[in-house]
């Protein structure tokens, strides 16, 4: 998680915040809705916030029915290790 924070404020620092670093290590995945709700913004915030995430390489989406799914690769990668 260190690591992470550190790539995700030198590449994205007007979007920092520790609120949005901790709800993408709360589970594997994450959603526009969990987002809007952990940090408090509008949907289309949230939406901004993940796709940049996912431009940076910090964050992979894949559309499973009418939803996108954020997944954190690096995360889900750590977890199969052990």
């Amino acid at each position: 998680m260190r690591n992470y924070k550190e790539e995700f404020r030198s590449k994205l620092p007007k979007i920092y915040s520790k609120e949005l670093l901790e709800s993408l290590f709360y589970e594997v995945y994450t959603k526009i809705s969990y987002i809007e709700k952990a940090c408090n913004v509008t949907r289309i915030t949230a939406t901004s916030y993940l796709n940049q995430l996912e431009e940076v390489g910090l964050l992979e989406s894949e559309k499973i029915g009418r939803e996108r799914l954020y997944k954190n690769t690096r995360l889900i990668e750590l977890l199969s290790e052990n």
